[in-house]
């Protein structure tokens, strides 16, 4: 019993054996100590819901790193313990990293644009954005791609490397022009008071922007109408109902107010009463 004892103890002493454990005992504390910094530092106030999610986010993205930082670092010292030569592994790594940055090159760009959307807070899930002509509402993101769905339920996916042709459309309200065609031979003010009605009408509308529908005046004369410009202000998710209920308000009041809509007729004659 003596003997094994002796020879536990010996086993114990050994800078072989002891050496690796307390690495990655040391190790554990660390990324722990340094993790609960950077969640403490990243959350020193109060945020919304998504602040708290792009919060976490940019934690885990943070902790991963240094994750994988501290693992390397652990893995060289271990392999120092047993008397490894770590300069030619290092080497190796750095020769296996240049390979691979190659071969997967689109894929690091499109980790490093995703990395920098969150960083730099250029959308999250629920904005509206545009690439390339569509427009859509974000439905999800990741390091590599985001996906949107535009109003008619189409999906794209974008690579996050297209950051820069990518608009956010969230951060400013759409402004929506309505051309109100009026018959020349109705006076101006009356029209002009027709459509003070309609801005207080569309001021109404839940989907309007307050304190943003405004008279712009004539905009131009057609073959068979005058036409008087209006403008209001709605999020981009909303702009085409609040355009719909607007055009039912002025025909709506114009019909009240007895103000000609004009429109296209057509004469039809027999030939003989020419």
């Amino acid at each position: 019993m003596k003997g094994y004892l002796e020879w536990l103890l010996d086993i114990l002493k050994n800078d072989k054996v002891y050496g690796p454990i307390l690495t990655i005992v040391v190790a554990y504390i660390i990324y722990n100590i340094i993790k609960a910094i950077i969640s403490k530092l990243i959350n020193l106030k109060k945020r919304s819901g998504y602040e708290e999610k792009r919060r976490r986010t940019v934690v885990n993205l943070i902790t991963n790193v240094i994750k994988t930082f501290i693992i390397i670092i652990s893995v060289i010292i271990i392999l120092n313990i047993y008397g490894v030569d770590t300069t030619s592994v290092v080497a190796s790594l750095g020769v296996a990293s240049a390979v691979l940055g190659l071969a997967f090159q689109d894929t690091l760009k499109d980790i490093i644009g995703g990395t920098n959307i969150i960083l730099e807070n250029y959308f999250i899930v629920g904005d509206i954005i545009e690439y390339k002509g569509f427009i859509g509402e974000v439905i999800s993101f990741g390091f590599r791609c985001t996906k949107i769905k535009n109003w008619n339920n189409e999906i794209m996916m974008i690579s996050n490397r297209n950051i820069n042709d990518i608009v956010n459309l969230s951060q400013a309200k759409a402004a929506i022009l309505i051309d109100i065609p009026i018959a020349y031979e109705e006076e101006v003010d009356k029209v002009e008071k027709s459509i003070k009605k309609i801005l207080k009408r569309i001021e109404e509308n839940p989907n309007v922007e307050k304190g943003t529908a405004t008279y712009l005046g004539i905009s131009s004369f057609e073959a068979s109408s005058v036409t008087y410009l209006i403008k209001f202000l709605s999020d981009h998710d909303k702009q085409w109902q609040a355009r719909r209920d607007a055009l039912k308000e002025i025909k709506m009041i114009l019909d009240e107010d007895g103000v000609k809509i004009p429109y296209n007729q057509l004469e039809v004659h027999n030939g003989k009463n020419i």
